[in-house]
């Protein structure tokens, strides 16, 4: 009975913590994340001192082409659903069946919940934690506030996370002052912006940015 009780007391905190922060960061800025946290510690582990560049910035201080072109290239349907693109989900299951090369099936609200309320590890638990967040955050925040957090706390390079960390380190500008080539160039390396750098892009990476560019245009029809 002990057990019990003090189960119901860690679930009830989890709880009230969670549901707390997801109302916090509605109105509050995010100033560091786990994931950003655990890149740091990683870092420290390998015995290089961490690099780690970002700062928040409101919504009005970030190009209107970002914002287009992360739609444009990782959530077309991101006004529509409600944190999950079922459909996106089983054709990604279907093709990982098939022995088909994984496919990304995470929204734009679900790589916003990793990013910020887990510590982004591969594994069934943070997948867990991945979908509650998710609708919590559908739940309590707006599009625009989801949007505002993901283009915040997104890794755009090797230590790099936000749009204005991203314009300054590899375009020498503000957020505000990136321009609509640029914007494609840094969606077009979100998939694995380790390996793909918006600052010296390989001939992939700039074939990436017309097809965005693309998709972009076709969008604002």
């Amino acid at each position: 009975m002990k057990f019990l009780k003090i189960l119901r007391i860690l679930v009830i905190a989890f709880f009230v913590w969670s549901i707390g922060g997801v109302i916090l960061h509605r109105f509050v800025p995010v100033p560091i994340t786990p994931v950003m946290i655990r890149y740091c510690l990683s870092e420290l582990i390998d015995g290089r001192t961490p690099q780690l560049a970002h700062k928040w910035v409101p919504m009005e201080r970030i190009s209107p082409h970002l914002k287009a072109a992360v739609i444009a290239s990782e959530d077309q349907l991101f006004y529509e659903h409600n944190g999950f693109d079922f459909d996106q989900i089983e054709k990604a299951l279907e093709e990982r069946k098939q022995g088909k090369r994984n496919r990304g099936a995470s929204t734009i609200s679900q790589q916003t919940a990793k990013n910020v309320f887990t510590f982004g590890t591969r594994t069934w638990l943070r997948k867990g934690l991945e979908a509650y967040y998710t609708f919590l955050i559908e739940l309590f925040w707006s599009k625009e506030r989801i949007l505002e957090v993901y283009l915040n706390s997104i890794e755009m390079g090797p230590g790099i996370y936000g749009a204005e960390a991203v314009a300054q380190e590899h375009f020498n500008r503000t957020a505000e002052k990136l321009r609509r080539t640029d914007c494609a160039l840094i969606a077009a390396t979100l998939p694995n912006p380790k390996k793909y750098s918006s600052k010296n892009p390989s001939s992939y990476m700039r074939k990436r940015r017309q097809q965005i560019l693309r998709q972009m245009r076709l969008m604002a029809k």
